[in-house]
């Protein structure tokens, strides 16, 4: 019967938390040979869903508790690594460069595992959704492919907050935190704001905030809160895990990426290495275009002061440990 559920089961993945009484119902999606490779998986989902598989004139649905039983016996790969970011740091496109040698398998900010944390923490079942969480893993990261030997997943920035949970379930997976200067980080987030930079668009408790008191904060106020939020989390992180790594956005893309390669052990070819040289110089999520930033000198507002004394006290910390 187990091996009938798995042949059944290959290339379908979980992807959204249905709205019913109890949430414990979740939608299916048939992937078939596609390789997770666009900037973010929604954009995966979106071509997906055009397969004939996921017909319109079909819905394919299963309770979230079969997911642990269902996933026991899969041949997948374990995760590489974590890759949490506080936004707008060069995740995108490390998480676009990870994925050109063929051997790795990148997740890039999966919502359906957005949504099982955020509704753990939210209906007190947290230990439940972990266990579901690490059985979704097992399904976005079945062996579709032999080539598969690596698998690197990148977070949701606020992902950041659920890191004891996290490493509960993962305790000896390495851990990046990248990161970069406070208000470069809120100078692109008001060019367009992510979920994070909305007041209550996320649950504000993820942030240890009070939903009441940030209701009316301007916006650029309210990221640089978020923004601190993130980076204290990790120094204080940083300064008891000594699995989780620090990469600075100044340090360059091929250097973040040769950090990682270190750190995780994977090897990456010649050839691979000029693409990836090639690619950095593009948008992480136009691909096509050629990447250019110009960040304009201002007097730093003083919500930010507090965020810009964690970023220096934690690139002093990484400075050290190189």
């Amino acid at each position: 019967m187990e091996n009938e559920v798995l042949i059944a089961l290959k290339n379908w993945i979980p992807i959204k938390l249905l709205d019913e009484p109890n949430n414990d119902l979740c939608s299916w999606l048939f992937v078939g040979d596609e390789k997770f490779s666009a900037p973010f998986f929604s954009e995966t989902i979106s071509a997906c869903r055009r397969l004939p598989e996921n017909s319109q004139l079909k819905r394919s649905i299963a309770s979230t508790s079969l997911l642990p039983m269902w996933a026991n016996g899969m041949k997948t790969v374990a995760p590489t690594a974590f890759i949490f970011h506080i936004s707008r740091c060069g995740s995108t496109l490390v998480s676009q460069l990870l994925d050109i040698p063929t051997n790795n398998l990148v997740l890039s900010e999966v919502p359906f595992l957005d949504e099982l944390l955020r509704y753990g923490r939210s209906n007190d079942c947290m230990e439940v959704s972990l266990e579901q969480f690490k059985a979704a893993i097992n399904f976005y990261a079945a062996r579709r492919n032999e080539n598969y030997q690596n698998l690197f997943i990148k977070t949701d920035s606020w992902h950041i907050h659920f890191y004891k949970e996290l490493r509960a379930i993962y305790p000896s997976t390495p851990f990046f935190l990248l990161y970069r200067k406070p208000d470069e980080v809120l100078h692109s987030q008001q060019k367009k704001r992510g979920m994070q930079a909305i007041p209550n668009l996320l649950d504000a408790d993820i942030f240890g905030f009070n939903s009441e008191e940030i209701a009316y904060k301007p916006l650029d106020e309210y990221m640089g809160m978020v923004v601190e939020s993130y980076l204290q989390k990790f120094y204080d992180i940083i300064q008891k895990d000594t699995n989780c790594f620090l990469i600075n956005y100044h340090s360059g893309a091929i250097e973040m990426i040769n950090t990682i390669a270190s750190v995780t052990k994977i090897t990456i070819s010649e050839i691979e290495k000029l693409v990836m040289e090639q690619r950095a110089g593009f948008h992480s999520k136009y691909p096509k275009q050629v990447f250019t930033e110009v960040i304009e000198k201002a007097v730093t507002p003083s919500y930010l002061q507090k965020s810009f004394d964690l970023y220096y006290k934690i690139e002093q910390m990484r400075l050290k440990s190189i």
